[in-house]
């Protein structure tokens, strides 16, 4: 896999788990107003990586996230399959 695509899939890592620990702390913390604009900066900033990375090689999930053909995740190439 070359790097460029590795590097966008450590970015989508690492905002999709900052994501899922801000929407964690929001569970217990719903008025923590700094938390929820940094969720949402985060959601923002995770749906542009998922954007690029669909556009450029194609989705990422089989369902939830592109709005291309169903099924067009399984004519990309396997995570251990060079590109």
């Amino acid at each position: 896999m070359d790097q460029d695509r590795l590097a966008l899939l450590k970015k989508i890592g690492e905002a999709r788990f900052t994501c899922v620990e801000l929407n964690l702390y929001l569970d217990t913390h719903p008025d923590d107003m700094a938390a929820r604009a940094d969720f949402n900066s985060y959601s923002d900033k995770l749906q542009t990586l998922l954007d690029t990375y669909t556009g450029t090689y194609g989705p990422l999930m089989n369902f939830g996230q592109c709005t291309l053909d169903a099924g067009s995740w399984v004519r990309s190439p396997w995570p251990w399959e060079t590109v």
